[in-house]
């Protein structure tokens, strides 16, 4: 009962509602008062109350972890797909239950309960076959032979008063009926349930919610266990790995700064202020409001000893190109204090890298680009399991205070590429350290490209191959 109560009060906070434009006019109702037909209205910080086919939307990226594994958020945009497209890439659609990392957006409902894709993935869950538990069977076999050993006893014992003893047959009949329910076990359901009772309490101190009591009997009998990836095995966020420069690279967990190397010091610059997120620290670590992946370069910011606020301060921005998945970069123009303006490039590797026309070399001067060297870095950032983004300036010219595609399509600097990834917790790896040595399979289940999969199964201890 309290595990239910628990659930039931879960399911009570977590009731959506959705921003409807019905006769010309914008409102609030509840999602599940959603019909196909509907245009909603979608903001960062949503959750997608239905499936919508995008009409327009600006800067929209959606975190579909829910349905696809995948951390980073995907880029949204209202042109049509082919429908034979997989899910993962199905950027004209909102699926429901997914969320909002940033931009805004409009779309008309295609699909309401059952009928979304999350819907069709709970039918197939509900119509699972449910399977007896060891103990159940167990149970169910001994009640059998119960009741098979009392009838026949039963039977055996009429005979032998009625035809044997001379026994009237009422009499006999009454005696072996009380014989036949004293072999049953009364009392054996209630010492079971109170016994699983006791089992749920403890697993409720231990901060897990049982709902059925037989599931206590069968993590006992568990021999294999298969987990979701993004948000069980992993934190389902976004963290900086490595600054990768030209002959170096810059590792925030390892506690280094970026003070002592100048490629370093420009490539948490444009990190920086080529970025619209903000962070701020919490209770529980850093909140973010914007991308998270955005964030993500902020908090390593702040790890390798750089001061965000105070680099957005001495260089303002005074022109942008805003991220679009058509382009595959965002751009900005800052002031900077000691010299000409600068514009500042984040984006795509294989994006940048075509718009550069040299590197930061260590010593801090621009030099010929070797592209070959960086599209190595890359490949191995993402046999590493890592998402790869690549960072570039340039002197703006100074005939033009605005900012437009001319003005960085070529003769950019690269300054390095930053690899990201969705860091597993700790205390997975743990856990599946004491299945394993219990003898327990762990199965991981992620909607994951290939490489990114096979890196993250081999940081947890699941994959063996080297």
């Amino acid at each position: 009962g309290r595990a239910e109560r628990a659930l039931d009060a879960i399911q009570d906070v977590i009731a959506p509602r959705a921003a409807v434009v019905r006769a010309g006019r914008r409102t609030a109702v509840p999602a599940d008062g959603l019909v196909p037909g509907d245009v909603v209205e979608l903001e960062a910080g949503d959750r997608v109350p239905a499936d919508l086919r995008l009409l327009e939307s600006r800067s929209l990226l959606i975190d579909e972890a829910v349905l696809t594994g995948e951390s980073v958020p995907a880029e949204k945009q209202p042109a049509p797909v082919p429908a034979d497209t997989a899910l993962a890439d199905r950027a004209c659609l909102a699926h429901s239950g997914t969320l909002v990392a940033s931009g805004r957006a409009t779309g008309v409902v295609v699909a309401t309960g059952a009928d979304t894709r999350i819907g069709r993935i709970s039918g197939l869950v509900g119509g699972v076959r449910t399977l007896t538990t060891p103990l159940l069977r167990r149970i169910n076999g001994f009640g059998r032979a119960v009741t098979l050993v009392a009838a026949v006893g039963g039977a055996a014992l009429f005979a032998f008063a009625v035809l044997v003893r001379d026994f009237a047959w009422v009499e006999a009949l009454i005696a072996v009926v009380a014989l036949t329910v004293s072999l049953v076990p009364e009392g054996l359901p209630a010492v079971i349930t109170i016994t699983l009772a006791i089992g749920v309490r403890r697993m409720a101190a231990r901060r897990a919610l049982i709902r059925r009591l037989p599931a206590v009997e069968t993590l006992g009998a568990t021999s294999v266990i298969c987990s979701d990836k993004t948000g069980t095995l992993t934190r389902n966020e976004m963290t900086v790995r490595r600054f990768h420069l030209w002959g170096s690279t810059l590792e925030p967990a390892s506690g280094e700064t970026a003070a002592a190397s100048r490629p370093a010091a420009a490539a948490v610059e444009t990190a920086v202020l080529c970025n619209d997120a903000r962070v701020r620290p919490g209770p529980g670590g850093w909140a973010h409001e914007g991308d998270p992946m955005e964030a993500a370069l902020l908090i390593a910011a702040h790890e390798v000893g750089a001061d965000p606020d105070g680099i957005r301060d001495g260089h303002p921005r005074t022109a942008e190109i805003p991220f679009d998945a058509r382009h595959r970069f965002m751009a900005v123009r800052c002031r900077t204090p000691y010299g000409p303006d600068r514009v500042h490039v984040k984006g795509a590797p294989e994006r940048v890298l075509a718009m550069c026309s040299h590197q930061l070399g260590a010593d801090g001067t621009a030099e010929p680009l070797d592209t070959a060297r960086w599209e190595g870095v890359i490949a191995a950032a993402a046999r590493a399991g890592e998402r790869v983004i690549a960072l570039a300036r340039r002197d703006a010219p100074a005939e033009a205070p605005g900012l437009g595609f001319g003005d960085v399509e070529e003769g950019l600097v690269l300054l390095g590429m930053v690899g990201l990834a969705d860091p597993i917790r700790p205390e997975a790896a743990d856990a599946i350290a004491d299945c394993r040595s219990a003898g327990i399979s762990v199965v991981m289940i992620t909607g994951d490209h290939t490489g990114t999969a096979v890196a993250i199964a081999r940081e947890l201890g699941i994959a063996d191959d080297p």
